[in-house]
């Protein structure tokens, strides 16, 4: 059972207030970060998955980051507040709060875009996993593909009630809203916010991880992705894009990386 966290609020360059959660402490390899994917939250995706776990009995300290409009977070509803920029300057932010001059970085799905989006101009990290992303992160018309899966998001969740959520796409995201009494103005708001994706990732100077299950259509051909990222290796682990992170492989490949030196 993981052991209670130590939470902290870090304000953005706006206002908006993050929330961190904190466990563990400092040991010989610098702490990781942890930032979850869209609608979810750092308890669902990295507590709730057993991943914090895993990684405390590693020894490791580790901090979890809500990313705005998500978990414990301030959650406007102007689209202005919202994109995967904004949630890379938070992160940054909070490593600054925290004063790490080192810290490893997991990111997955939309988290694995902050996570990229940061380890392209934060020299800081140390080592960079991306989960839950693939090909369609740098194939020609992915970015416009994935603006309108946004758009069709934003829908979704603005739907006066899941039974009127007929796209199959969509719908297994509108019931995680509902299950887990999320802000889904402040989701929409985000899903409308712009998604440029445009990441230099040649800039990415440390060693990086792509961890993708094998029957997530989110992330196929994970190759991809990785030949686009200077040295990235690739991983590929039972489950789809909900279930992968749930799978015990997931979190021994992610250890598994963060624990080796630089």
């Amino acid at each position: 059972m993981t052991v209670p966290a130590t939470r902290l609020r870090v304000p953005g360059a706006d206002g908006v207030g993050v929330a961190v959660h904190r466990w563990g402490a400092p040991g010989d390899l610098p702490p990781v970060y942890l930032q979850h994917g869209f609608v979810a939250d750092t308890r669902l995706n990295w507590v709730g998955t057993g991943t914090v776990g895993v990684l405390l009995s590693a020894g490791r300290e580790v901090v979890g980051v809500d990313a705005r409009g998500h978990g414990r977070s301030d959650k406007p509803h102007d689209p202005a507040a919202y994109g995967e920029l904004r949630m890379a300057d938070d992160l940054r932010r909070v490593a600054d709060a925290l004063g790490h001059d080192s810290f490893d970085l997991a990111g997955y799905s939309m988290g694995a875009t902050v996570a990229m989006l940061t380890a392209a101009t934060d020299r800081r990290v140390r080592r960079l996993v991306v989960g839950g992303a693939g090909a369609a992160f740098v194939e020609s018309g992915g970015a416009e593909r994935h603006r309108v899966l946004m758009a069709r998001l934003a829908a979704a969740l603005e739907a006066t009630d899941v039974g009127d959520v007929r796209d199959p796409a969509t719908v297994d995201f509108r019931r995680m809203a509902d299950a887990l009494a999320a802000d889904r103005r402040a989701l929409a708001a985000h899903a409308r916010a712009v998604h440029t994706r445009e990441v230099d990732l040649a800039a990415i100077t440390a060693p990086t991880l792509v961890l993708a299950g094998d029957a997530d259509p989110l992330a196929a051909r994970p190759e991809a992705l990785a030949a686009a990222i200077p040295g990235a290796r690739v991983a590929v682990v039972p489950g789809d894009h909900s279930t992968t992170l749930r799978t015990p492989a997931f979190a021994a490949a992610l250890v598994d990386f963060l624990g080796e030196a630089s």
